[in-house]
């Protein structure tokens, strides 16, 4: 009975990625079409420019996120043509469907990536932000009201 529950609930994502997938290749080809649109129409004064390229710059960087997300997405149909949807990558257990509908895309398991997070990504450890407390940095109070006058 778990089993074809599990079924129905990864064909009902298999739906969503590709809902998702079809809304950002239209986001994708709306975006690039109007770069292209706007680098055809004359320039106006430096301003212009400035604003202009501002822009671009916005919209460059959410088609870069846009296309990570459609590459991911990608990824994990294919997985599901493949029979690995679902498997975490690094432990090979199923990962629990209450990520998958929070991630759809998810390759690991929320304990696995937490483990890969900690070990860094490339050989750099990740920073520990949680291990600092206000004992750990020396502050000279008066130079931090010098700084809040400032």
């Amino acid at each position: 009975m778990a089993r074809s529950s599990r079924k129905a609930s990864l064909q009902k994502l298999k739906e969503v990625l590709l809902k998702r997938r079809d809304a950002l290749r239209q986001a994708l080809a709306g975006d690039l079409s109007s770069l292209k649109e706007l680098r055809g129409q004359p320039g106006g004064d430096t301003l212009d420019a400035a604003l202009d390229s501002a822009h671009d710059e916005i919209n460059s960087q959410l088609a870069e996120m846009e296309s990570r997300e459609l590459t991911r997405i990608e990824e994990a149909l294919e997985r599901m043509r493949n029979g690995t949807y679902g498997i975490c990558k690094i432990t090979g257990k199923p990962i629990p469907l209450a990520r998958l509908q929070a991630l759809p895309y998810a390759t690991t398991r929320v304990d696995a990536q937490r483990a890969l997070e900690r070990a860094g990504a490339g050989g750099f450890g990740a920073p520990d932000f949680g291990s600092l407390s206000d004992a750990d940095i020396d502050i000279d109070p008066a130079t931090l009201s010098e700084l809040e006058l400032a």
